[in-house]
């Protein structure tokens, strides 16, 4: 299937990329379409006739959101909108990305499919109002909810991840402080890409949650970076209270793969430890190549 791939160069897009052969590809850099340029958008889409279109674009540094909601909105939600509209028209599927932060991170056990968002922050209500866009104005989409993300190019917004950022720290000889108060599952896009690519091809359109197998709070995902890594860095748990940031994160977001899980043509995703032990050998041959 012709696939376009907007945001080919970013953290997701740039494994995206590498699961799909040269002749079924259509990547768009961030340089090559701005998913608010609506006139661009319609544009490339009817020229270029996609029968899927995946949108990795967004608007994630959470914490800018609070002060910028507009652009959060701009980016994660009436884009989506202008997106699924023209998908309709020109019969193309859509896979759309959100994320763990549409839950409040009350509960006590992984969230699925089924459980009732509640986001806490601009970011998070913007990603919620992407989803619902989507779900309300075309049946033929995958809205993938995603958590804790790390790609070997790290995120294109951000500049790095939480990997390379502990690596990096323990390797200046910096003490470290992690939050432990924070669970999640880390999730490797390495280990995403091909499963998204078979999830697409499948039909089975609809919400899905895609992470890693299991769960840890950040600072036992520091824990294990370290490890694997042979590092051996002076680090220490904290708490959130005490690093204070403008917007409010999620205590508990784990998600549970429940709609995936009924997918047999999708492999189940790897273990979190595995897919960390995965990223750390790529990291190793993509840093070797450079």
């Amino acid at each position: 299937m012709k696939t376009l791939l907007i945001g080919a160069d970013g953290q997701l897009g740039n494994d995206l990329a590498k699961v799909y052969s040269k002749d079924e590809l259509i990547p768009l850099t961030i340089e090559d379409l701005d998913v608010c340029d609506y006139a661009e958008v319609e544009r490339i889409l009817r020229e270029r006739s996609p029968e899927v279109v995946i949108n990795t674009a967004a608007f994630h540094r959470v914490d800018e959101c609070e002060d910028r909601p507009e652009k959060a909105m701009e980016v994660n939600a009436l884009a989506v909108r202008n997106l699924a509209l023209l998908c309709k028209e020109i019969d193309a599927a859509l896979v759309h990305f959100s994320t763990d932060y549409v839950f409040d991170g009350e509960a006590s056990q992984p969230y699925t499919e089924k459980d009732t968002p509640r986001p806490l922050s601009a970011y998070a209500i913007s990603k919620l109002a992407g989803e619902l866009f989507i779900r309300y104005l075309y049946d033929r989409h995958f809205v993938i909810r995603l958590c804790g993300l790390y790609g070997v190019i790290g995120s294109k917004e951000k500049g790095t991840n939480f990997v390379e950022t502990m690596i990096k720290l323990a390797e200046e000889g910096k003490d470290i402080k992690v939050v432990s108060d924070q669970t999640l599952t880390p999730t490797y896009t390495g280990a995403l890409a091909p499963r998204i690519k078979a999830l697409t091809e499948t039909g089975k359109y609809g919400l899905y949650h895609m992470t890693c197998e299991g769960e840890c709070s950040w600072y036992d995902f520091a824990v294990a970076i370290f490890e694997l890594s042979g590092l051996k860095p002076n680090l220490s748990p904290t708490t959130s209270d005490i690093y204070k940031t403008p917007a409010r994160r999620p205590r508990y977001s784990v998600l549970e793969n429940e709609n995936l899980k009924s997918v047999v043509a999708v492999q189940p995703m790897p273990s979190w430890r595995t897919a960390l032990k995965d990223y750390l050998e790529e990291r190793k041959e993509y840093r070797g190549r450079g």
